[in-house]
C-alpha cells in the first residue's frame, strides 16, 4: 500500500517591504512521505521570499520535471522556477532554458557548501539563475515552526525575513551565493 502525502495548511499574512507585496495567502502544502518537515518549511520560506498570486507549489518530489514552486504568465510561459535543496547542475541548466528566472534555495550545511563549491563555475555562467542559501540554524528554527495548521506572519525587509506564529518568532537571512541578473 502506497503512503499518502500529509497535508499542511498555512494562513500567511505577508508584508514584503522589499518588493511592495502585501496580503494574505491561504496555502495548502502536501508533504511527500519521503520529505522532511525541514524541507517542507524551506518550500514555505521560498513562497514567502517570492510571493505572488500566480506562484504555485509544484506537484512534489514524485514529479521529476517540475520545480518545487513555479509561476506562469498569462500565456503559460514559465516566469519563475524555484527549486529547494541541491539540484544537479544539468537540471538547473534545463530549468534555465525553460524559465525566465530560476532560483535555487540551497540548504544542508556542509553538503550545501560542497555542492556549491562543485557547481559554482558552471552555474555562474547561467544569466537567469539566482542561488540563495540557508544556514543550518535557520532550517532548524523553521522546522520548529511546522504544524499541520499554521498561522504565520511574515515580514521581508532588506533581505531579512521575520516569521511569527502566535507562540514564537524567528529571523531568517538567506545568503546570496549568486545574485542573478
Amino acid at each position: 500500500m502506497a503512503l499518502r502525502a500529509t497535508v499542511y495548511r498555512c494562513e500567511l499574512a505577508l508584508s514584503d517591504i522589499d518588493r511592495g507585496v502585501y496580503g494574505s495567502f491561504s496555502l495548502t502544502l502536501a508533504r511527500h512521505p519521503s520529505e522532511t518537515e525541514e524541507r517542507l518549511m524551506v518550500r514555505l520560506l521560498a513562497f514567502v521570499l517570492f510571493a505572488d498570486r500566480l506562484l504555485a507549489f509544484g506537484r512534489g518530489l514524485s514529479t521529476a520535471d517540475e520545480p518545487d514552486l513555479w509561476q506562469h504568465d498569462a500565456g503559460g510561459a514559465i516566469e519563475r522556477w524555484i527549486d529547494v535543496g541541491l539540484p544537479e547542475a544539468r537540471e538547473v541548466r534545463r530549468a534555465c532554458s525553460r524559465a525566465k528566472q530560476v532560483v535555487v534555495l540551497a540548504y544542508g550545511g556542509r553538503k550545501a557548501q560542497q555542492w556549491w563549491a562543485g557547481n559554482t563555475e558552471a552555474m555562474a555562467r547561467l544569466p537567469n539563475l539566482r542561488v540563495l542559501a540557508l544556514a543550518d540554524a535557520h532550517c532548524v528554527a523553521l522546522q520548529g515552526m511546522a504544524a499541520r495548521s499554521m498561522h504565520l506572519s511574515a515580514t521581508v525587509h532588506d533581505g531579512h525575513v521575520w516569521l511569527s506564529t502566535p507562540i514564537t518568532s524567528i529571523e531568517v537571512v538567506p545568503q546570496q551565493w549568486l545574485p542573478g541578473r
